[in-house]
């Protein structure tokens, strides 16, 4: 299978300025790829590395060495050594990221949050609100809340909130990290049903599942970050 996002020797290594320059290496030699259709699930103990790997992925954090190539629109982009601009471009259409936080974006509603990828694409503002309120009653969200801000939102409203945001577009490469933390096991279970479906659909998905039945019921294989530690 061809791999649509893939990493050779990448690296990452934190530089402390505040503690004198002192290094804190974090992984090193990554080795992973990925093709449409498969889940790979991320392991190792909380403090391994998984987020800043996924972030390494997204492009939020600079490797320190190594390459990052994803598939967009008919080509590899190296996302390691692509512009501002086309980072951007592969995001909007290639790339899509759940983070464990809701970034909250105040005065706007979860209606609108959710809609706003879809906006980014072209689609009109009736049609993708109508289209973000079927996630969001998929992801079992109150339709009293939909107008709210998600300021006020408990967690795992937000979560739901940053789910729907993440996966609306359909983008055929999606990064996950901890999409169910904060959810009981009924909202559990749909983001699982939603994973699948994603994949069934062929996107390629990298995950961080901290929860063991969700990761077993989601993932085509794992990579043990221990093995990658600096």
């Amino acid at each position: 299978m061809i791999p649509v996002l893939q990493a050779r020797g990448l690296a990452k290594t934190f530089t402390l300025h505040g503690r004198g320059g002192a290094q804190l290496p974090v992984f090193a030699g990554v080795e992973l790829a990925v093709a449409a259709g498969e889940c790979l699930a991320l392991t190792g103990r909380s403090g391994s590395g998984k987020s800043s790997l996924l972030r390494c992925l997204y492009g939020n954090y600079g490797a320190s060495a190594g390459t990052v190539t994803v598939l967009h629109e008919g080509r590899g982009v190296q996302l390691t050594q692509a512009q501002p601009r086309e980072v951007l471009a592969v995001r909007r259409h290639s790339l899509g990221y759940v983070s464990q936080f809701l970034r909250v974006i105040p005065r706007v509603s979860a209606l609108d949050v959710v809609a706003q990828p879809l906006r980014q694409l072209g689609t009109a503002p009736e049609a993708a609100r109508a289209r973000a309120a079927q996630w969001l009653a998929r992801l079992n969200l109150s339709e009293r809340l939909w107008d709210l801000p998600p300021a006020t939102f408990s967690g795992g409203e937000q979560q739901r909130v940053n789910i729907a945001h993440g996966l609306i577009a359909g983008h055929p490469i999606l990064l996950l990290d901890e999409p169910t933390a904060s959810l009981d096991a009924a909202n559990r279970a749909v983001v699982v049903q939603l994973i699948r479906e994603a994949c069934a659909n062929g996107a390629a998905v990298i995950g961080i599942f901290h929860d063991a039945q969700v990761r077993d019921a989601v993932a085509s294989r794992c990579l043990d970050i221990e093995a990658y530690r600096s």
